[in-house]
């Protein structure tokens, strides 16, 4: 019998029961679509959160790489062995997915530069205030250059290893750690601003 989900409470992240986890997994990955629904209920808003800072926070993006995400452990779990929490297996596979196409967008020219968004913080709108008074963590985040966002999030925010960073996003460790600087700089002079 499946787990009842708390829809009353849509941004609420509901107790992730390691234990639910394993019974749902086993029934998704014999083609149960009601048993993955329910694991989607249980974790989307976390893959959605971890997608969003990587990419941004842009709305449109993030929404689609979710559900590219959760297309992935579908197809994948046939040949989940159970040898982590389902969590932490859907987890690393929400990052890489955001990475994957953050490396695709390097090999492209950038529809929606990050860079010049960066570089138009800060100016006076049309109102005359300073667009970085107004700007929260979040955006100033957001509006960091992507390599340097994306090793912010995954070293602050996720708790990985300049290793692991340097080996997934294909740079050396020397690199990780020059991008978490500089992340975090512009970090301070943006945030520093709004003071």
């Amino acid at each position: 019998m499946l787990t009842a989900v708390n829809d009353t409470m849509p941004d609420a992240a509901p107790a992730l029961d390691a234990d639910a986890d394993q019974a749902l997994v086993a029934q998704a990955a014999a083609g149960g679509v009601a048993a993955f629904e329910a694991l989607y209920r249980r974790h989307a808003s976390r893959v959605h959160g971890v997608i969003a800072r990587l990419v941004g926070y842009h709305g449109a993006r993030a929404e689609d790489l979710t559900q590219e995400a959760f297309v992935r452990a579908w197809q994948a779990l046939p040949n989940f062995r159970f040898e982590s929490a389902f969590g932490t297996w859907l987890h690393r596979l929400a990052v890489n997915t955001a990475l994957m196409e953050l490396r695709g967008r390097r090999s492209r020219p950038f529809e929606d530069s990050d860079e010049e968004t960066f570089d138009t913080l800060g100016s006076a709108d049309s109102a005359g205030h300073v667009t970085a008074l107004s700007m929260d963590l979040e955006r100033a985040v957001a509006s960091l250059p992507p390599r340097a966002r994306a090793v912010l999030v995954l070293y602050d925010v996720e708790g990985w290893k300049h290793e692991e960073i340097a080996a997934e996003l294909g740079m050396a460790v020397g690199s990780s750690k020059a991008q978490l600087h500089r992340a975090r700089s512009l970090l301070r002079a943006r945030l520093g601003e709004q003071a």
